[in-house]
Formats: structure tokens, sequence, C-alpha cells
């Protein structure tokens, strides 16, 4: 018998396993008090197969007993899960949470109890545990062993193979293939080994909870998922199965899904004698309508357990918080008193998000990979991705030592993707680990932080080699999250593995520089702002560089390389590129000495020809004019690389291959703009330097000549600057797209993509929705290895009214687009939201009514094909859409997840070509301290704010940054008093529960820092309408 003690891991209590894993353990989770009377032992077998004994009293509920199990395995989210057995009619019921255990089960001896997944969400990003997620991927395999999860045998031989890789870690094809000979996962495993095999090969470096991850994934898009069949006949007598989901009740016939009610359709559900009954809304648009529909079951109790369960599945996907109980009837009862009993879907993730809880180990038992102590990134949520991309996307190379299956450098890098995702630490878990460059010179890419720090749920805890028994977090100094950090090897990522789309930035804060060491620095530099100014052309000059290396270092190399390239690309790229390297080059040299004389400790308070830069800036803006030539060739350099990528597929591959590098932060065509972009910043430079002196300051006169002379050359260059930002755009948003021929084509705009919930016949369902001057698109993202998103269809801006629905059809802001051919209904994320995307959408169909149909080009002739919006084919990604893109991974090769549509898509929000404008002129770099919410040190590091997000290093001299943090849907503000910020100059970034304070070294450089993130985390209103119209008539 077993009595859970609050003192022991959850890792003991899952099993005697090798693999260890992060749970989290509310404070407060104690055992349920037990009420009086005489005890029984009752006998529950877990998931992963151990059963364990509970000595329980007769006279408590059900609720007692399930929270002894949850309380037993340290489950915060246990309320997805629930106790089955079969009653004394052999009849598999749900232990019920509010009737005594002793009228329920009634020989409770002879009884064994099973902990199962009784509530299947539609998205496993909202398993916010570890833990849970680990447990539901157990339900997984035991679903697909049984044969009650049914699926063709590519997405069974995919499932199998990431449940192996969670098992044994990497593939080595003897081992693997004596494992799968030795373990059966699925019926007729022999004809699939070698299917198995292939796929289990393309899962390197996956740890056990990206496995899970993934595995959840492929699952959740079957048909069959979380469906348990219970057999009915309708009225003709016809043989069909019934099963409940979260989206409704559902018929299949064997085990194809045959019709579905969902749960807005549906008035009422009711059962009498053996009849199961659902009376029906009235459908208007239905000639044929029948109000209700009759299913005959097998006995009543067959009726009522089904009854039961869609009752449960009703009240805790749809309501907002558990259902009050009826008051009883004085003489007579009617119906069941039946109702469900718990915390609704909300409340749980409600609960888990607010509530801070303590980083409890635990063990996989099933798990025979080694790993050190490394908590990974979930794949996106991003995007195969993860990522997720969710592909995982994780910021660590494999080691090379001996055995296959070992992290070297512990890592902790965060996949913030969804409003779901968040990590709970108390400060009793904090501890530091430290990094160690690797020894070919390169930087580490992943580095330790502390446990306290606020992460996010999606992050991931493997254990040191040779662990047999949990250690709790803190237990001995310079642990991470309670293990000791593996020595040596820096913790790379594979260059073939691109980041995840929304990586926090989870770096090491043993290194952090303390207050009075940092108080002492800052006396010992200049105060004047000019200086500051002067510094930000610095620290911006360093990070252009380092840009441009990209493209005259790895980007050259790799066109000499390849024989199919083109000379008149090479030429293009070589001529412009190499000349404007050296020239900045100098300039950054030039800029270095100014400064270090500037700031020298023994002149810091004098005045003297040296605090200047104007000079500097004059010299070399004059240098830079004969380059203007240069600066023109950037749209030419942009159609040539596309004409040799659509000519040779072999160029295309390496240039994508070139894109997944570490050092390729953002996407490779960005790069080769960057010498435009540059020419806005010194303006802004300049313009500042200039507002700031007096027009008799020494410095005035240079800084003003070279603010007119880049004035000039961005004037001449603005209106194929403005073209060029177009192109690289469509060509970008190109790579994004499946099932587009021509979508960079003369004349066609760019002007927003985001995320809008279209209606259907089956709700509300979150698609993509890109606005062009000429046509919309809507897509959905598919399950392919490339992360791309799949158009669905696309309607003509010609003739279309667009006009506010929220009434008519009840939806919070939503809108119907009228076209000529179809109409659509779609809702937005708030009201800011729909306001951006009527007014777009507005201007959209002025500009095409302009235009007289002279850009309205097809862009997939595969679309004219489709019957309607509404298809069902189109709004499903059905099995054969999962075979057929898992079939086509040798073709499509990766694809770079991390992408602003990405992040549009898992922070449900959008971005217009104004807010890109935006973004190309509100670039930033410099050190800054960095403070997680819960941690007490502050840490430096290097940031690059771009492309609307923030990328960390550990130095300015790095080749790749460490981590990334999308700013898209982030809130910048001041910390307030109640935060115990004490400190000058600090900003705190905050989205949903994620939290980060960051602390600049002046008053300036704190207002621009402030100032760009503003401009990245609020998107541009249409107030500037005008503005855009002068900018697209150059």
């Amino acid at each position: 018998m077993l009595e859970p003690e609050l003192g022991s891991s959850a890792g003991q209590r899952l099993g005697a396993p090798e693999t260890m894993a992060i749970s989290t353990l509310d404070p407060g989770h104690k055992p349920p008090v037990m009420p009086p009377g005489r005890h029984v032992t009752v006998r529950v077998r877990m998931l992963d197969d151990t059963e364990e004994l509970f000595d329980i009293s007769q006279r408590a509920s059900g609720k007692v007993l399930f929270d002894l199990v949850c309380t037993h395995l340290n489950l915060v989210e246990g309320d997805y899960f629930g106790l089955e057995f079969q009653d004394h009619r052999k009849m598999t019921v749900w232990l019920d949470h509010l009737k005594p255990i002793a009228k329920q089960i009634r020989r409770p001896k002879h009884t064994v109890l099973r902990f199962v997944v009784k509530f299947f969400p539609p998205d496993h990003a909202q398993l916010l545990e570890e833990l849970t997620r680990y447990l539901f991927a157990l339900q997984i395999k035991y679903d697909l062993a049984c044969g009650r999860l049914t699926c063709n045998d590519s997405s069974a031989a995919l499932l199998v193979s990431h449940i192996i890789q969670s098992e044994i870690g990497d593939f080595e094809e003897t081992q693997c293939r004596q494992h799968l000979l030795n373990n059966s996962y699925i019926p007729d495993q022999m004809a699939l080994i070698d299917k198995i095999m292939e796929f289990h090969h393309k899962h390197m470096g996956h740890t056990p909870a990206e496995s899970d991850f993934q595995l959840l994934e492929v699952a959740r898009r079957l048909e069959m998922y979380g469906i348990r069949l219970h057999p009915a006949k309708d009225r003709e007598g016809t043989k069909l199965s019934l099963g409940v989901a979260h989206t409704g009740v559902l018929v299949f016939q064997g085990h194809t899904k045959i019709n579905a009610f969902n749960w807005s359709k549906v008035r009422k559900l009711s059962f009498k004698r053996k009849r199961f009954l659902i009376k029906l809304r009235p459908d208007l648009n239905q000639s044929a309508y029948q109000d209700t529909l009759e299913f005959l079951m097998g006995s009543r109790d067959c009726c009522k357990v089904f009854w039961k369960i869609c009752v449960e599945y009703h009240a805790f996907f749809r309501l907002f918080e558990e259902p009050k109980p009826k008051p009883k009837p004085v003489l007579f009862s009617r119906g069941s008193s039946f109702r469900f009993s718990g915390r609704t879907q909300k409340q749980v993730i409600d609960y888990v998000k607010d509530t801070e809880f303590k980083k409890i180990p635990f063990e996989r038992k099933h798990s025979r990979a080694q790993y050190n102590s490394n908590l990974s990134p979930l794949p996106s949520l991003r995007s195969e991705v993860p990522k997720e991309q969710s592909a995982s996307y994780t910021a660590r190379e494999r080691s090379h030592s001996p055995s296959k299956h070992h992290w070297k450098e512990p890592a902790l890098v965060s996949a913030e993707d969804s409003p779901a995702h968040r990590t709970r630490a108390s400060p009793s878990a904090q501890a530091n680990g430290r990094e160690e460059r690797p020894r070919d010179g390169g930087r580490a890419a992943a580095a330790v932080a502390a446990a306290g720090g606020r992460h996010q749920a999606a992050e991931q805890l493997s254990t040191e080699p040779g662990s047999s028994s949990p250690r709790l977090p803190g237990a001995a100094r310079g642990m991470v999250n309670g293990h000791r950090p593996a020595k040596g090897g820096g913790g790379h990522s594979p260059d073939g593995r691109p980041p995840s789309p929304l990586t926090s930035p989870l770096l090491n804060d043993a290194a952090a520089r303390t207050d009075d060491e940092d108080e002492a620095r800052r006396k010992r530099f200049p105060t004047d702002k000019a200086y500051f100014i002067a510094k930000e052309l610095l620290t911006t000059e360093r990070t252009y560089l380092k840009d441009l290396e990209v493209i005259t270092v790895s980007f050259q190399s790799m066109l000499e390389k390849e024989e199919a390239t083109p000379d008149s690309l090479k030429n293009v790229i070589l001529s412009n590129f190499d000349p404007l390297y050296k020239f900045h080059t100098g300039f950054l040299r030039e800029v270095e000495q100014r400064l270090a004389l500037w700031e020298g400790r023994s002149n810091a308070h004098i005045k003297g020809d040296y605090q200047r830069i104007g000079d500097v800036m004059l010299k070399n803006i004059q240098g830079l004019k004969p380059m203007a030539c240069h600066l023109q060739q950037q749209a030419e350099m942009l159609r040539e690389l596309e004409k040799a990528c659509r000519a040779s597929r072999r160029l295309e591959g390496l240039c994508r291959d070139l894109e997944l590098q570490k050092a390729c932060y953002v996407p490779l065509n960005v790069f080769l703009l960057r010498p435009l972009h540059r020419l806005l910043h010194y303006k802004q430079i300049l313009e500042r330097l200039c507002k700031h002196y007096p027009s008799a300051h020494p410095d005035y006169k240079d800084c003003r000549a070279a603010l007119e002379d880049v004035s000039e050359m961005v004037s001449q260059l603005h209106g194929s600057m403005i073209k060029t930002e177009n192109y690289q755009k469509l060509l970008e948003l190109k790579k994004d797209l499946i099932g587009t021929d021509s979508l960079a084509t003369a004349g066609r705009e760019f002007i927003r993509l985001g995320c809008l919930s279209k209606l259907s016949g089956k709700g509300l369902q979150q698609r993509m929705f890109f606005l062009f001057n000429d046509v919309l698109l809507y897509t959905s993202r598919g399950m392919t290895a490339t992360n791309q998103f799949k158009v669905h269809g696309q309607l003509s801006l010609h003739g279309m009214t667009i006009r506010e629905s929220e009434e008519e059809w009840g939806v919070p802001h939503a809108f119907t687009l009228v076209g000529q051919r179809q109409s659509v209904v779609v809702a937005a994320s708030s009201l800011s939201e729909m306001e951006k995307w009527m007014e777009d959408i507005k201007m959209a169909v002025d500009k095409a009514e302009m235009s007289n149909g002279l850009t309205s080009v097809p862009l997939a002739s595969s679309l004219n094909d489709h019957k309607s919006a509404e298809d069902s084919a189109l709004e499903q990604e059905s099995e054969d859409d999962l075979s057929a893109s898992r079939t086509s991974l040798e073709r499509q090769g990766p694809h770079r997840g991390n992408t602003m549509v990405h992040v549009c898509w898992h922070r449900n929000t959008s971005v217009s070509m104004l807010d890109y404008n935006m973004a190309v002129e509100n670039q930033l770099s410099g050190n800054l301290l960095r403070k997680f919410k819960n941690s007490n040190g502050w840490q430096k590091l290097w940031v690059v704010f771009t492309n609307f997000s923030l990328f960390f290093y550990k130095t300015h001299q790095d080749d790749y940054p460490l981590a990334s943090l999308p700013l898209l849907g982030y809130s910048v503000t001041i910390p307030s008093d109640s935060e115990n910020i004490h400190k000058d100059y600090v900003f705190k970034l905050h989205f949903k529960s994620h939290v980060y304070y960051f602390r600049s070294e002046s008053e300036y450089s704190f207002e621009r820092w402030m100032e760009v993130i503003r401009s990245a985390t609020v998107s541009g209103g249409r107030g500037a309408a005008s503005g855009r119209k002068d900018a697209q008539a150059h």
C-alpha cells in the first residue's frame, strides 16, 4: 500500500527511468482531506503501466482519489485526465468525482482503475507543462498499440519514429532496428520498419521533450485523435459509431468520420431508453432541416455513459467556469442530476499561467536516451514546427563525444510561441550555469539561464548521463534547476536547424555585472548627449559591418563554389559589396578611434577637438557619395538572384541552406538591402546631432554639411528604395507560401499580412491573410517540413465591398468581405486589428479600381478550380495531406520558421508594409543589462534590434545570436514601484505572463530603445495614409 508523500519526486512515482525532465508542483498542492470511515485499498494503473496502491476511505468521493493520484504525480494540469474502470456490468465508465467511491466500485480489491487522458484539446500548445505532454504522449503510444488511434502507414511510421526518438535517442541503424524488433508499437509493425527508421533518421538532435511535442503535433491532425467509439445504429439500422471531441458530437462509419455536429449547432442532448437524441438549432440555409436526430445504442446504460461524456466535454471546452449544481426538487426528481465537476479548460490555463510553481524533476520510464540538464525549446508553436518549427528549433550543436545521445553544454532557450506558453519557477530554484567558448573560435550558441527566470512552459529539461535518481532544484551549488552542468564543449545549434520563431532571450546570468562595478564604470565616461549619439553610430556600424560579412564572406564563398552560378550574379555581388565592405571597415576604425579618445579617463570632462564626430561623418559621407552607383544596384541584385534560383534548383537549395545558418539571422534578401538601410540611419543620427548642437557649436557645421550630403543621396535613391523594398517583401512572402505561381509580378504591391479567424461551417478557424493591391489571399499553415502556408483561396479586390457584421453573426470584431463571386466572414482578434484591416482593405479596393485590372494577375491556377471558400477540402488538413507533406520532405527540404509570417500566426496579429518601412529606419544596437522577473542579478548582453525582434549576443564580436525575441504583441513600459526595480533607465517588456527587464546606460539610450521597440510592439495605424500614398507614388 502506498501513501503519497509530498517530499517524494515525480520521477520516483512515475517509475525507475534514466532520463530526467521537469514538472511543476503547486506549493499548496497537498493531499486532500480524507473523510472518516473504513479504508479500502484502490489499485490505479498509470500511463507508464506501473500500478500504485492508494489507501482511501469508502466514504470519500471520487475527486478525493483523483486528487491523490494527481498529487502523487505532481501533476498540475490534472483536469485533462480521468480514472476509468469496468463496473459490474463490464462497461468501461469514468469515475464520478461527486459520488462516494463505495457507490461506484463494488469490489475495490478486484478492480483496477486506469489513469488516462479524458479530454483531448485541439492544440497541444495549450498543454503548458512538460509532464502533461509526456503523459499525453504515453496515451498516444497506448492508443496506437491497441489500435484505437488508426491512421495510414505514413502517419503511423512518423508517430512511431518520434516515440523511439524519445526512448533511445538519435538514430543509429543497428540499435534502432533491434529496438523495433524487440518492441511493438503498432499492429503489423514489421512491414513499416524501414519507413520508421527513415523518419527516425530525420529527428537527429530532438530531446525526449521535443519528441513528445512533435508526436502530439502529428497525432492531433489525425481523424481518430482522442476519439472513443460508442457503437450505435441510425433509424435505418445502419451500423455506426458515435464519438465526442472538443468541437462536438461526431458520427463514424467504421473509422471514417461521416458527420459532425458542432456544439454551436446542438440545442440539446438527451437519451430515452436505448435512443440517443440530438436536437439541433434551426438552420435557415438548409431547406431539408431535421430538428432531432436519433441513434439507437445497445442499452440505456450505453446511452447514459455516452451522454455523460458529452456533457463533460461540452462543459470543459465551452464553458468559462464549472456549472453550478441545480437545486434539488422538493417532491419529484425529473431527469438526471449529473453535471460536470472540476475546472474548465479556460480555468486550467488561467490557473497555470497566473500561479507560481516550484519545478520538480520527473523521470521518463521508457526513455533510455541520456541527456544533460538541458532545457531545450519546443517546436513551434510554433512550426514543426515547430518549432513551433514545430520541426524542432533548438539552439545547440551535437557534441562529438563517442556516445550518440549526449549534449555537452546545458542550453536554455525557450520557445515562446503562444499565449499558453509559460514556465514557472520559485526563487529557491534559482541557480547559475556558465558557458564556454568552443575551440574553433566561434561563439557559444546557447547559454545557461537562472532557473528563477520567468520563462515558458515550453522548456524541456534532460539529465546528465548516468543519473539514476532525481535531484531537487537548487540542491547543490553551481547547478541549473537542480542538475550540475556538464563541463567543456559549447552548446551549439547545427547550421541546418533554424531557431524557434518565438525564441526568448534565456542567457547566462552567472556573469552578471555587479551594481557597484556598473556605477563606477558609468562615472568614468562622458555624459554629453552628443557622446551617446556618436556611440549609437559606433554600435550600429559594428552590426552593419557584421551584416556585410554575411554577403562578402558566406554568400560570396557559396557562389564561388557553385558552378551553376551565373557570372552575371557573381559579378554584380562582387563589384558592389566588396568596395562597400572595404570602405565601411575603414569608417568603423575611425569611429572607434574617435570614441576611444572621447571617452578617455583623463579627459572625460574636458572638451577638446576629439570630442566631436561631425568631421569624421562628413569625411566619410563624402567618400561614400562616389559609391552611390553601387547602392543603385540593389534591385538588380535581387532580380539576378531570383532569376538564377529559378534556373538552378541546386542554387536555390544552397541559398535556403545559407538562410538556415545561425549567422543569417534575417532573410538573405534583407542583407542585400542593408547598404540602402544604412543611409537612412546616417541621416537620422546626423539629424539628432544637429538638433542637439547649438548653431555656434564647433561640430555643428560639419554635422550640417554631412546631413545635407546624405539627405541628397537618400532623396536620389528614395524612389528605387520603395520599389526594391516592396519587391524584396514579395520574394520573401513567396518562400512562405505554397500554391502561388506568380506572386512577385510587376505592379503588385504588398499591403498587410496577419491572422484573422474565418467563419465557416466548422466555426471560426485561424487563417493567415495576405493583402495586396489587387488580391486578398487566405491560407493556413500546413503540416509540412517547410512550415509554409498553404493557399486556400483568393479574393479579387475588384468590386469588393466590406461591412461590419458583428451583430449579424454574433462574433466580436467580425466583418464581411463581399466579392464578385463569393463572400467571406472574418473576425479580428481586437477592435484595433479590425480597424486596421478594414481601412487597408478599403484602400486596396480603391487602388484596384483605379488600376483598371492592370495588376490583377492570378496567383495560382489551381485556385481557380476551387469550388468555394467553404469547400471542406480546403478547411482541414486530412491524413492524405499529412502523408503527402511527409513524403515530400526529400524534395522540399527545410525552411526558415522564424519569419514574421510565423510570428504573426503565433501571436495572432498583423503587420503592414508601412510597419516594415518603419522597421527599416528603426534599427538599433548596443549593450543592455537584462534581468528576468524572478532573478536577482543583471547580465550584460549585446542586443540588436531589427526586423521587429531583439537578437541577443554575448559580445558585439559574436558571429551569430544566442537567442531572439520577436516583439510583435509585446508591450514596453516603465516598471512600477511595486516591482522593486530601483535602478535608472530600466524598461520592461511583457507579453501575457512573460516579463523581461532591460537597463540602458544613459537617458539617451533609454529613450532610443523605448522609441524603436515601441515601433515594433505597436503596429502603425492608417492615420498616415497620405504618407503611404506619397511613398508609393515614387
